[in-house]
């Protein structure tokens, strides 16, 4: 295949009027063009390579970030974790989102198509290119073509959990000089091609990595376990034994590898100090300098507070049904009765502290802003920390919110070098326990639960109380004191009932892996949306006037359109060879 790339620094114009364009002139190579012959070396396909890395984070597409952030947020405003926030006229593209009014002329939406095939064509370019590279020792020739077919299997997996039917671009496919090589049909499910590319990956990947960032042998086989568990319940919800088994298989292997531990404190997921730690399995790695923040995370620049330190601008604000589900009762979660009373967010106003005295599982203050709280050290949170108190209510997101200690470099406090823990070792342990409680031991599934539960019952992770100083951004710590009334305790009956056990172990992962991306794929792969999010519309509208009258049509909004520019520019002779999801 043709591999030749072009990049054009600088505009050559022929005007007869001033220069005359001579033969040698035009024999010339333009300045700042590569040839095939340029990049088909070792050097230079490491540098494609580079490149198709740089597409994970989704900030790859000129003039949006956020679109198309790898953390997923604007998608997961359909889940009952969030709501868009900032004001009712703010990116309205995203209001239509969260109401699930989704359309195929969406930008969000269509520039999510766009990157993340952006980052197909990278790694089938990368593939291709190998192809014709002579200086480069087989081991490594291996390994590259491992790495880019383990992006290739994220980018597909991204696209396959946005669209019912994506398409599956191959470096078979693949010619860079010939835009209508990729015009691919979407009439084939992509799982399996999924699948094979972390499959092939993992054959060849290492176990450890010099580099941070680069996929291990380990990172593959959870993807493809992954994988497996996006399949591991059909349309209509029944169990797909024969995917949880496979999944099973993969991930009883990593657990008993040895490679991953738990971190003794929850909140070390979400720290720039913490990045890349013993529970990481892979990581959207980012980075900033003083100079520069375009390696930074800054799809999420826009998903912070509305006050300073930050100034902007206010999205992706808490739902309070998600607040609720932090309730505990006897050190338990509320599983059916958790969203019938509201954790309050009123403080007192002498003290500023919050005035709510029930029990509340203590993720809760490091996953959400509330008043009266600590937030990520910076201040006590008041609802000062939102744009429109009465558009999206008084609790905000903070995960992905960089500590102190790590703010203000890059030219933008917002942006900051915070990785997305896209794969740790906690999912591989819900995920263990969901598929032990489809085809297995309800006991082991309740022991894998409390792994989870007991780490975040470590009081040396609880959010400490903080006294208000004489100016706002002043505070006193009061160390040893806990911020709220944090109760937790691990299941302790024995678990029988497959029912109870699966409502647990699904609850679980709502609170360990709230906010972070997550929740309307869950929703998704275990076939629940339509019941979860018709119920979280009937009481989060009475909180959020504007959700009134909203709706989730099952059959179609568990999936996104595919976007109507994709099917136009999709047609060969005409006609286009992408197809519209039947539901759209």
């Amino acid at each position: 295949m043709k591999n030749t790339i072009s990049i054009y620094i600088t505009t050559i114009i022929c005007a007869f009027h001033f220069i005359g364009c001579n033969e040698e002139f035009l024999d010339r190579q333009p300045e700042g063009q590569f040839s095939e012959n340029d990049v088909a070396t070792s050097e230079g396909v490491e540098g494609i390579l580079l490149g198709a890395y740089n597409l994970v984070n989704g900030g790859g597409l000129t003039g949006q970030t956020w679109h198309n952030d790898a953390q997923n947020w604007v998608f997961n405003l359909a889940s009952d974790d969030a709501l868009k926030g900032t004001d009712a006229g703010d990116q309205p593209e995203q209001s239509f989102i969260e109401a699930y009014d989704f359309q195929s002329f969406n930008r969000h939406i269509r520039d999510k198509w766009r990157g993340l095939y952006k980052g197909v064509a990278a790694t089938n370019n990368v593939i291709t290119t190998l192809e014709r590279v002579e200086d480069i020792n087989e081991n490594r020739r291996a390994q590259i073509v491992a790495e880019a077919q383990f992006l290739r299997g994220f980018f597909h997996f991204e696209a396959r959990k946005m669209w019912r039917m994506p398409t599956y671009i191959s470096d078979a496919d693949f010619e860079l000089n010939d835009l209508q090589s990729t015009k691919v049909p979407n009439d084939r499910e992509i799982w399996p091609f999924i699948e094979a590319d972390f499959e092939a990956a993992a054959a060849v990947l290492p176990d450890t990595q010099k580099e941070v960032g680069r996929p291990t042998k380990w990172a593959a086989l959870a993807f493809l376990a992954k994988a497996k568990m996006y399949q591991g319940w059909d349309s209509n919800g029944a169990v797909n034994v024969a995917k949880l088994t496979e999944a099973k298989k993969l991930l009883d292997n990593l657990v008993g590898s040895g490679m991953f531990s738990l971190v003794p404190k929850f909140q070390d997921n979400f720290l720039v100090a913490t990045r890349n730690n013993a529970e990481s399995i892979f990581e959207v790695q980012y980075a900033i300098s003083s100079a520069s923040g375009d390696a930074s995370n800054r799809g999420v620049g826009l998903a912070h507070p509305y006050t300073d330190p930050w100034g902007c601008c206010g999205f992706y604000q808490v739902s309070q049904n998600l607040v609720n589900a932090f309730k505990t009762e006897a050190g338990l979660p509320l599983l059916d009765t958790y969203d019938e009373v509201d954790v309050t967010a009123e403080v007192d106003p002498k003290t500023t502290h919050s005035t709510y005295i029930g029990p509340l599982d203590p993720r809760l203050d490091h996953s959400v802003g509330r008043p009266g709280i600590l937030y990520k050290g910076f201040k006590i949170y008041q609802t000062d920390f939102v744009r429109d108190l009465s558009y999206a209510g008084p609790f905000f997101s903070m995960k992905h919110v960089a500590e102190p200690e790590a703010f203000g470099e890059g030219g933008w406090g917002n942006l900051s070098a915070n990785n997305y823990r896209i794969m740790r070792y906690s999912m591989i342990l819900l995920w263990l326990a969901e598929v032990e409680v489809e085809i297995g031991s309800l006991e082991r599934a309740r022991a894998l639960v409390n792994m989870i539960r007991k780490r975040a019952a470590n009081p040396d992770g609880f959010v400490p109380k903080a006294a208000q100083g004489d100016e706002r951004n002043d505070f006193t710590v009061e160390e040893g004191t806990p911020a709220a009334n944090y109760r937790i305790s691990t299941y302790n009956t024995p678990w029988t009932d497959k029912v109870m056990a699966r409502k647990a172990v699904r609850f679980e992962t709502r609170l360990e892996f709230s906010m972070e991306g997550h929740r309307f794929f869950d929703l998704q792969r275990w076939r629940t949306s339509a019941e979860v999010l018709n119920a979280y519309l009937q009481s989060e509208s009475v909180h959020r006037t504007y959700l009134k009258g909203k709706s989730f049509a099952k059959g179609k909004n568990e999936y996104f359109p595919i976007p109507v520019e994709a099917i136009d520019r999709s047609a060969v002779n005409g006609q286009p060879t992408l197809t519209q999801d039947p539901a759209y």
